[in-house]
């Protein structure tokens, strides 16, 4: 087995790199820049490549994790790059399927679902995306699943929640908590009564490792399956920094169009054997002391 990795410079591209050195699988990446490691990599900008036979035979892979998209923080909701990521993504599996790949899976995302529902499940929540980022995804899952079926090549399309960890945008909720309880950016706003799904990347990491593995095909969330409340991780954050929670708490605000919950029901992945190795409070432990990968 050979994996050819896409976005391992991203957030959660590290995570699974260093994942994959570790769990010694043999792996290419491909991307305009080198990862941080001492691995293979195929030097391309996948926007641009016209064709990626000549990337794929030099790649020689068995199978794709393909996490590369378009994830500006702030702008990645509304941007007409989703579009040529969409087109991008659909001529590598194409490729991929007809080089004899035997495995994808590609990384998918909560955007997909109708958000009014607030607890989503693979099975009976309805799709309805509302940004130009779920609409290009939900876009994409389809035609990736349909190519693979074509070529009877197992496909996994994991849809991810809320990851948080080592090398997140500082500008995401945990880091910019994070920042201001050590004093290094003025407080900000939540709406502390909402729940989200939060799963630490390490964790966001194993999931898509382990479904590739699988050789299972279809929708799976990657989540934590637990709602969290945005208060409590305030006041986790708080607790790890000794320091006191209502310099966030005390600016508390609503944010009009926001659900109120938002979790993802994991119950197929977990039926599989996948369980998250990290709790919240050591995830968040993990972050605040600036522990890498472990």
């Amino acid at each position: 087995m050979k994996i050819l990795l896409t976005g391992a410079t991203g957030f959660i591209g590290k995570y699974v790199a260093e994942r994959l050195i570790i769990k010694g699988i043999d792996f290419v990446t491909v991307g305009r820049n080198a990862p941080n490691i001492n691995n293979e990599h195929i030097n391309a900008d996948l926007l641009l490549i016209k064709s990626f036979d000549q990337m794929l035979r030099t790649a020689q892979a068995t199978h794709l994790i393909h996490l590369a998209w378009y994830a500006e923080h702030g702008k990645y909701w509304t941007s007409p790059l989703n579009d040529k990521w969409a087109e991008a993504t659909l001529k590598l599996v194409e490729a991929f399927c007809n080089s004899g790949g035997q495995g994808v899976i590609a990384a998918g995302t909560c955007a997909e679902y109708d958000w009014t529902h607030g607890y989503c499940s693979e099975e009976t929540t309805l799709i309805k995306p509302e940004t130009l980022y779920g609409q290009a995804k939900d876009k994409t899952r389809k035609l990736v699943l349909s190519i693979c079926g074509k070529n009877n090549v197992p496909c996994v399309w994991g849809r991810i929640f809320f990851p948080y960890g080592k090398e997140e945008h500082p500008h995401r909720l945990i880091p910019s908590l994070v920042s201001v309880f050590r004093g290094e950016r003025p407080p900000f706003g939540v709406n502390s009564s909402q729940y989200r799904d939060l799963l630490y990347a390490f964790d966001v990491a194993e999931a898509f490792i382990f479904l590739l593995l699988s050789e299972k095909t279809g929708i799976f969330n990657v989540s934590s399956g637990k709602p969290v409340q945005i208060i409590d991780v305030v006041y986790k954050i708080a607790t790890l920094l000794n320091v006191n929670p209502k310099t966030i708490l005390d600016l508390t605000t609503d944010r009009p169009g926001e659900p109120s919950l938002l979790v993802g029901e994991n119950f197929k992945l977990k039926s599989l054997g996948w369980k998250p190795e990290y709790t919240l409070d050591e995830g968040l432990e993990k972050v605040v002391k600036k522990n890498i990968f472990d």
